[in-house]
């Protein structure tokens, strides 16, 4: 049986945090403009099992706003099998986080490592 006290204050834990001025302010947010003004080269990082932020969808409109804006120095890459924390995973779902051991895909840091140096 649930303990109905741990769900409801879960539940009240969630509303409260869907609620809060920083949530609607982040929902409402719109980053073109800002990412229009970065002229510094940039580094775009996605997983292709990412289910919290589309990785094609995502590069796609960073990219595109850096790019009208004048940046030239845009770099991009979707890693394939690798979820939101770039960890490697089946599904990439959120819940599967706490059961994978790896932090970060080595390929990730690779790939972070050679792009400064570039720089």
């Amino acid at each position: 049986m649930p303990d109905t006290e741990a769900t409801a204050a879960t539940i009240q834990a969630q509303i409260s945090q869907l609620t809060s001025p920083w949530f609607r302010y982040f929902l409402h947010y719109n980053p073109i403009p800002t990412l229009k003004k970065v002229k510094c080269p940039v580094l775009i990082l996605n997983g292709e099992r990412d289910v919290q932020v589309s990785a094609k969808i995502n590069i796609e409109a960073i990219n595109r706003a850096l790019t009208e804006g004048g940046n030239k120095q845009v770099t991009t890459k979707i890693f394939p099998r690798l979820n939101h924390l770039f960890q490697e995973c089946e599904t990439g779902l959120p819940t599967e986080y706490q059961t994978i051991e790896q932090t970060i895909a080595p390929e990730v840091l690779d790939v972070m490592a050679g792009w400064i140096k570039k720089q």
